[in-house]
C-alpha cells in the first residue's frame, strides 16, 4: 500500500484510481455501469482507473455512486490533542478570510 506521506501528487492520484477501481470490481459492476450511475462519460472512468486524472466534481460523482461517501466524513477533521488545538481550531473555523502576510520591513 502506497504511504501517502512521501507520495508525490501523481503517485496519490494514481493510488485513488487503482482504489476505486477496486471498489467498483468489488461491486461487480463495469466501467459504462459505473458511468451510467454517475452521470460521467466511459473515458472519465476509464481515466480516473488508468491515470488517476478526473475532475473534483466527476471524483465525487464516482465516489457518491459507488456508495463511499461516508467515507469522505473524516477526510480533513481536525485531529484535536488538546484545549489549546481545540480553541486555536475554532478560531480558524470563525475567520471569514486568510490571514494577511506579514510585511517586510
Amino acid at each position: 500500500m502506497l504511504d501517502f506521506v512521501f507520495a508525490t501528487h501523481e503517485e496519490i492520484c494514481a493510488e485513488i484510481g487503482r482504489r476505486l477501481k477496486s471498489q467498483r470490481l468489488a461491486r461487480n459492476l463495469l466501467q459504462k455501469e459505473l458511468a451510467a450511475r454517475a452521470g460521467v462519460s466511459p473515458g472519465t472512468i476509464k481515466n480516473l482507473e488508468s491515470k488517476g486524472q478526473a475532475s473534483l466534481e466527476s471524483w465525487t460523482r464516482i465516489v457518491m455512486a459507488l456508495g463511499l461517501v461516508d467515507e469522505l466524513a473524516p477526510l480533513f477533521e481536525s485531529k484535536v490533542t488538546s484545549i489549546r488545538q481545540l480553541e486555536q481550531a475554532q478560531a480558524a473555523t470563525s475567520r471569514k478570510r486568510a490571514s494577511k502576510p506579514a510585511r517586510r520591513s
